[in-house]
């Protein structure tokens, strides 16, 4: 009776030790299959495991990782379209930025030699006209001085003084000089800059006006000197400047109320007159 005991006990001890070898198989071959589908193989992860590794301390690390993404809020199932898409709109900006770089390269690339060219070109000029211009005040005035000086250092942004001393008077700007001596003034800087860069015709209009009779034959005799290579059309009231001319061109009142252009030739009025 007792063996008969022992060999049911035995039976049973068997029979819950099949269960338990199944059980055991049913996970095995579902671990595995979760280990193939990671694309692993249990050699590997076997030989992963760090030295003293135990089921406790992996199910604290799971544990622990679990905490963390429930830490992390719910899954985002959009995340990775809207990471494509920033990721997208990333490298557009990138390209946009990296065209930006090179089109600001460019431009400033551009300035820094139109900024060399209009400093050199601006210095030549300068240096030109107010050589010139010290040239002519005197044939003006019948001597004294006249230069151009810079305000500033910087070609770029400097501006310009005219500085003139007519005869008998101490060096001075353009602001101190009389109606007549600034208008004198002026035109010598003005023919000096058209000397440089001559126009087929230059309007003069009354510029002899605060003239006296010494300044305005001066003045005449310059006209008349640069005349071989320019047309001057000018407006005066002034006779002897009316002399210079080939053709003269005004308005009469024959009428009251009543304007009339009259035309006269010159050349013909003299031909007529001898």
């Amino acid at each position: 009776m007792q063996a008969e005991q022992g060999v049911d006990t035995a039976r049973e001890g068997l029979q819950q030790a099949k269960i338990d070898v199944e059980t055991t198989g049913v996970r095995r071959a579902g671990i595995a299959e979760q280990i193939e589908e990671l694309g692993e193989t249990p050699t590997a992860l076997v030989a992963g495991l760090e030295d003293g590794a135990t089921i406790e301390s992996c199910t604290s690390a799971i544990d622990a990782l679990e905490r963390k993404i429930q830490r992390l809020g719910a899954i985002n199932l959009a995340a990775i379209e809207e990471y494509d898409a920033e990721a997208e709109r990333e490298r557009y900006l990138g390209e946009q930025h990296a065209d930006l770089t090179e089109a600001l390269e460019t431009l400033e690339s551009a300035i820094a030699r139109i900024d060399r060219e209009t400093r050199a070109r601006f210095k030549a000029t300068y240096e030109q006209v107010n050589a010139r211009f010290a040239d002519m005040f005197p044939e003006l005035f019948g001597g004294g001085e006249a230069a151009l000086e810079l305000t500033e250092d910087d070609w770029l942004s400097t501006g310009i003084r005219v500085m003139a001393r007519p005869p008998g008077k101490r060096n001075a700007s353009i602001q101190m000089l009389s109606g007549g001596e600034k208008a004198l003034t002026a035109v010598a800087l003005l023919f000096a800059l058209f000397e440089l860069n001559p126009a087929p015709f230059c309007m003069l209009d009354e510029i002899d006006a605060p003239l006296d009779d010494a300044n305005v034959s001066r003045f005449c005799e310059l006209v008349r000197r640069m005349s071989a290579q320019v047309q001057f059309i000018v407006i005066t009231h002034n006779k002897l400047t009316m002399s210079l001319a080939e053709q003269l061109h005004g308005v009469t009142m024959a009428e009251p109320g009543v304007s009339r252009l009259v035309s006269v030739d010159i050349d013909q009025a003299l031909d007529m007159a001898g």
